[in-house]
Parts: structure tokens; C-alpha cells; sequence
């Protein structure tokens, strides 16, 4: 038997149960990880929430985790019992002591890196990743806008930014976490609670505006996001923090400069398991120089995954927050 948390009703956190369950063995193709720590994500919250439907109720929640091969199922051969491994993407249910999944969604982890860290960043690592080095490849020059600068994707994106020479403007909540994001290499930061974004945006840029703005936040933003980019640039939707962005007019795009807009996916990106890899080695090496480390900075029980998920909706968190087993 394993413990593990899931709802049979979307609502709010009070809907998660801690139940006893008997994992099967993995199937072709599977393999089963014993998880050491797994990751808290916004997505998590739609799908308990019912944004994002469940496949099936009583579903598992949760998709990121790090851990130990516990079994491997038929045909997989780049995995092993004890393999040291993390994962993002797969079916619902890393929110567990024991979670199977396809073995093409698990990589292996290096030694260097510790199960926390992991557990803490691979769904915002490697979100970054794409949005930076593939949905828009930065290559050092530009000045971007980045909604919620100082939480978990935030944090990772400002130090990257940073790695790449790139200027980020980020947008907080309060002066604690504007000294956050510009510690971990935010060019500047605005207090949307207090200030006029783009207003700011057009002070800090001498009027140039931004070649990217990556939005988390959704419906509350979509409109302030397009105001603060240049003529024929990027608005890089990958959020709904707010809500979905709904209702949209193209003839907008047209009108606010010939903009472009994309809505993309870690799914969309990490397809196969090549892909996956390559992307997951570039973060490793992230992690392994030393130009971004991961601040875990709130842990809660398996069975607090209902708090966990309340702090980091009502913007309380800051960095990464991980569940232990």
C-alpha cells in the first residue's frame, strides 16, 4: 500500500484526500518511481479546480517529481531499478508516495543534483527552457517583460535571463519580492500593486518597449502585456493564473503594432523522448555551473498538499515549494 492524494470533485482544496492505495506494477513501456519529493505547480490547481479536466474521477493530482526507480515494465531499456530519476509531464498522480508513468517522460538525474532541487524545478526549468531557448530564442540583448517575476518559473527565468545577457523586467507584488527577482538578476522590477506597468516599462526602455512579454497571469494582464511590447514582437501567453484569456480579437494584434502571439505548452515542446532529454541536459548544466540554483523555499507534507496549494494561489510563496512524502 502507498499513500497518495486525489479528488473525486473538483472545488476548492478542501476536495484533495490522502488515501491508501495499491499501485500495480508497470506495464510495457512503464516504470515506477518511489518519490523522494515532488513539485507544486499552478496547473495542479486548474485540474482540481476543473480549468483543466481530470481524464477520470477519482484522479491523482500533481505531475512533477524526483525519486528512485522502484520497477521498470517490459521494453524498457534506458532505465533501471535505482536509477536516480526526475519527471514533469505524465498522467496525474505524482502527489504520491509511489507514481507510474511512461518511461519516455522520466530522465535520468545526475549525482550533482539533489531530489529537493529537482523535485523544485523541473516543471519550471524546463518551462523556462522553452520559452526561452525555443518558443523565442533569446541570445542576449533584448529586454523582456516577465509577469510574477519572484515566484517558482519567475525566479528561474530572472537567473537565466541574467545567463544570457538579457534585460527582464519583472512584475511583483510587493518590495520583498522585487528584492527576490532582482537578486536573482531581474534588469528592473515594477510593482504592478503600485505602479502603471506600462508606463514603467515605457520609462525603463526610453520608449522602446519590450521584444518579449512572457505572461503567466492570463485574463488580468492580456491587455497590459500587449501595451508594453515593440511593433512586430512577441506575446508569449503560457498562463492562466487570472483566469483564461477569452474573446480575443486578432484584429487587436493588428492594431497594437502587428504583434505575433503564441500560447505554448511543455507538451507542445518535450514531444518525444529526445526532445525531453536535450532539454533537460541543458537545464542540468544550468544547475550544475551554478548560474541558477533553486530556492526551495516552502516544504509542506504529502498530506498538507490542500495548504500547499492555498499559499501558493493567494501569492504567498515565493521560489519553489515542494510536498515530502
Amino acid at each position: 500500500m502507498a499513500k497518495r492524494i486525489q479528488f473525486s470533485r473538483t472545488g476548492g482544496p478542501e476536495v484533495l484526500e490522502l488515501v491508501e492505495v495499491s499501485p500495480g506494477d508497470p506495464g510495457p513501456g512503464e516504470v515506477r518511481v518511489k518519490n523522494a519529493a515532488v513539485g507544486l505547480n499552478f496547473i495542479d490547481i486548474y485540474f482540481r479546480t476543473g480549468l483543466y479536466p481530470a481524464p477520470s474521477l477519482p484522479s491523482g493530482l500533481g505531475t512533477e517529481g524526483a525519486g528512485v526507480v522502484d520497477a521498470v515494465g517490459e521494453g524498457v531499456t534506458h532505465l533501471a531499478v535505482g536509477d536516480r530519476v526526475a519527471y514533469a509531464q505524465g498522467p496525474l498522480g505524482a502527489y504520491a508516495e509511489l507514481h507510474t508513468l511512461p518511461a519516455g517522460k522520466v530522465v535520468k538525474l545526475p549525482e550533482a543534483i539533489d531530489f529537493e532541487t529537482a523535485a523544485g524545478c523541473m516543471l519550471k526549468g524546463l518551462t523556462v527552457q522553452y520559452l526561452m531557448r525555443q518558443t523565442h530564442e533569446l541570445k542576449g540583448g533584448e529586454t523582456i517583460l516577465w509577469h510574477a517575476a519572484a515566484g517558482g518559473v519567475g525566479s528561474i527565468a530572472c537567473q537565466w535571463a541574467r545567463a544570457l545577457g538579457v534585460k527582464l523586467i519583472g512584475t511583483v507584488s510587493s518590495p520583498e519580492k522585487a528584492a527576490l527577482a532582482e537578486k536573482n538578476g531581474a534588469w528592473a522590477t515594477i510593482d504592478y500593486t503600485k505602479e502603471d506597468v506600462v508606463e514603467r516599462v515605457r520609462e525603463l526602455t526610453n520608449g522602446a518597449m519590450c521584444d518579449v512579454v512572457y505572461d503567466s497571469v492570463g485574463k488580468d494582464t492580456w491587455e497590459t502585456s500587449l501595451d508594453c511590447l515593440k511593433p512586430r514582437s512577441l506575446m508569449v501567453s503560457f498562463g492562466n493564473a487570472s483566469g483564461a484569456v477569452e474573446g480575443v480579437n486578432l484584429g487587436i494584434l493588428n492594431q497594437k503594432g502587428s504583434l505575433f502571439t503564441t500560447r505554448p505548452s511543455l507538451n507542445g515542446y518535450a514531444d518525444t523522448p529526445e526532445r525531453l532529454q536535450a532539454m533537460a541536459d541543458e537545464l542540468f548544466a544550468m544547475l550544475e555551473s551554478g548560474k541558477i540554483t533553486i530556492d526551495i523555499a516552502q516544504r509542506f507534507p504529502l498530506a498538507e498538499a490542500g495548504k500547499a496549494q492555498e499559499a501558493l494561489a493567494s501569492r504567498q510563496t515565493t521560489g519553489s515549494t515542494i510536498l515530502l512524502p
